[in-house]
């Protein structure tokens, strides 16, 4: 999820975050270990062979993802009764990673970012749409599919994207902590919004020099 950093209400819990450098987002960029991370965070602290057994891979690489997913701080050793496994868990609730004003290889590791968090959501959503008939009436009212098409600045449409990522961060900050007891409580599950917002495709003209031979 990419979001700017809006100050909580007084009385909403602090959201966890991290911001990734252009070397961790590089290490991020891998749809493994997106969905890993994703687990750890939804579902709580695991092992290397229970998120194999998930994810249908062997331990070793499993094994090798978290220690990169690690290397860059995204997850952390987990404190466990047992001992004969290593358990990990998740440091943050959100990656942030705002919109890139670099260019060269950090614009080129952002959109790397981008696509493969795209192809772990759009992967989501047609499993969502597979399960949606036998989802119960009233998570089928929960559900949405939208597409809304508005003309627009730049400048009202960065505002909109704000006020957007601002509602769905309060509704985070009201909320149990993914992964913790209380966010499993009769009738509640986890949720999941996704705000892709951008100029409809092939109505802006390339910036200056670009798709010049």
């Amino acid at each position: 999820m990419k979001h700017p950093h809006p100050q909580p209400a007084a009385d909403a819990r602090t959201v966890s975050r991290v911001v990734p450098e252009p070397t961790a987002l590089k290490a991020l960029a891998h749809p493994v270990r997106l969905r890993m991370l994703g687990m750890l965070r939804i579902d709580g602290p695991a092992t290397a062979t229970q998120l194999a057994a998930r994810l249908g891979l062997n331990s070793g690489a499993t094994s090798y993802h978290l220690r990169q997913l690690a290397q860059y701080g995204f997850i952390e050793e987990a404190p466990h009764a047992s001992r004969r496994d290593r358990w990990w868990r998740a440091s943050h609730e959100l990656t942030s990673v705002p919109a890139s004003e670099a260019e060269g290889e950090a614009l080129d590791l952002d959109i790397a970012f981008n696509q493969a968090a795209l192809s772990l959501q759009v992967g989501q959503m047609q499993q969502a749409l597979e399960e949606y008939a036998e989802l119960p009436a009233e998570w089928r009212k929960a559900t949405a599919a939208d597409d809304i098409i508005i003309p627009m600045t730049a400048d009202q449409a960065e505002a909109l994207t704000k006020r957007l990522r601002d509602v769905i961060l309060e509704a985070m900050q009201a909320a149990p902590r993914l992964g913790e007891a209380a966010s499993q409580e009769a009738g509640m599950v986890p949720f999941y919004v996704m705000l892709h917002a951008f100029p409809y495709p092939g109505r802006l003209p390339h910036r200056e020099g670009e798709g010049e031979p």
